[in-house]
């Protein structure tokens, strides 16, 4: 069994969660689905894999500083794949 990745809220308010997530080698979010459109700030370079309900598995290469946005409602689990300790923020934009 996967263990759980160590999430911290740094900031929430009516309009915004800031969480920073830390992974050990192995470590996952576990699945979760997203309520609000969020951005992904990688606080270190790291290699993921982010697996969708029905099993597919995508690999991506996070490099730190470089950001990406999704919208609300992706379901998915995100391990760190790589070798090294990998970080990031995650930003939620909640709805008004």
């Amino acid at each position: 069994m996967t263990s759980t990745a160590r999430a911290s809220v740094q900031h929430e308010d009516e309009r915004v969660r800031v969480t920073r997530w830390d992974f050990e080698p192995g470590q996952s979010t576990g699945r979760h689905v997203h309520e609000h459109d969020y951005v992904v700030v990688p606080v270190t370079d790291g290699q993921t894999d982010v697996i969708t309900p029905d099993g597919t598995v995508t690999s991506s290469q996070l490099r730190a500083g470089q950001s990406y946005a999704r919208p609300a409602g992706g379901e998915h689990e995100v391990v760190n794949a790589g070798t090294t300790p990998l970080a990031f923020v995650e930003i939620e934009m909640k709805k008004k």
